[in-house]
C-alpha cells in the first residue's frame, strides 16, 4: 500500500515499525501486520519532519533525479566522464591504462588491476563531479604506486590537494549511493 509517496509494508515478522528513507526511492515504512491504518498515519505524521530532513540531506548528484536514473544510462555516463577525466591526468602522472570498466560493485568505488584496467562503480555518476574526479585520480595513482603507502598518498595529494575532503564525502554519503537501485 502506498500512502503519500510512502510504501507501507505489512510484515508478519515485524514486532515494531521501521522507517527507511532510501535515496532515489519512496520512503518505506515496515509495520506489524496488525497495525491499524490510523496508527500508521500517526507514525507518518509524527515523523514527517524527520523524513523531510533525511531527504534534504540526500543532495542531488550531477542533477540526476533518483527515480529517473537507469543503470545503462548511468554506466554510459560514468564511462564517458571517467575517460575524459583520466585523459586529463595520464600525461601529468606519466601513466597509461589499458581500458576502463564500469561495474556494479557492492563495496568498491574503483580499482586498478596490474594489467592496467581501471574499474569504477556506476553509482559514481550520482556523486558530485569532483568526487568522481578524485576516485579517477586515486586509481590512476595506483598505476605508479600499487599500494596505499605514504608515497601513494603524497602523489594523490600532489594531484588533488582536497582529497581528504572528497574521500570524507564518499565515507559519509557512500552508503546512500551503494543502496541506490536504478531502473533498467
Amino acid at each position: 500500500m502506498l500512502v503519500d509517496a510512502v510504501e507501507v509494508r505489512r510484515s508478519p515478522r515485524a514486532r515494531r515499525w521501521r522507517l527507511e528513507v532510501p535515496w532515489g526511492e519512496p520512503v518505506r515504512l515496515t509495520v506489524p501486520r496488525r497495525m491499524s491504518s490510523a496508527e500508521i498515519e500517526r507514525v507518518l505524521a509524527r515523523k514527517r519532519a524527520w523524513i523531510e530532513e533525511q531527504r534534504r540531506r540526500q543532495v542531488p548528484r550531477l542533477g540526476l533525479e533518483g527515480m529517473a536514473v537507469s543503470q545503462s544510462e548511468a554506466r554510459i555516463g560514468v564511462r564517458e566522464l571517467v575517460s575524459m577525466l583520466a585523459e586529463e591526468e595520464v600525461e601529468p602522472l606519466g601513466v597509461a591504462y589499458q581500458r576502463i570498466r564500469v561495474g556494479d560493485q557492492r563495496t568498491l568505488w574503483g580499482s586498478c588491476s596490474r594489467s592496467g584496467t581501471l574499474s569504477f562503480n556506476w553509482r559514481l555518476v550520482l556523486a558530485p563531479l569532483e568526487v568522481l574526479d578524485y576516485v579517477v585520480v586515486h586509481e590512476l595513482c595506483h598505476l605508479r604506486v600499487p599500494n596505499h603507502s605514504y608515497g601513494f598518498w603524497s602523489l594523490v595529494e600532489l594531484r588533488r590537494p582536497r582529497w581528504r575532503e572528497l574521500r570524507a564525502w564518499l565515507c559519509e554519503h557512500g552508503p546512500e549511493l551503494l543502496a541506490f537501485r536504478a531502473s533498467e
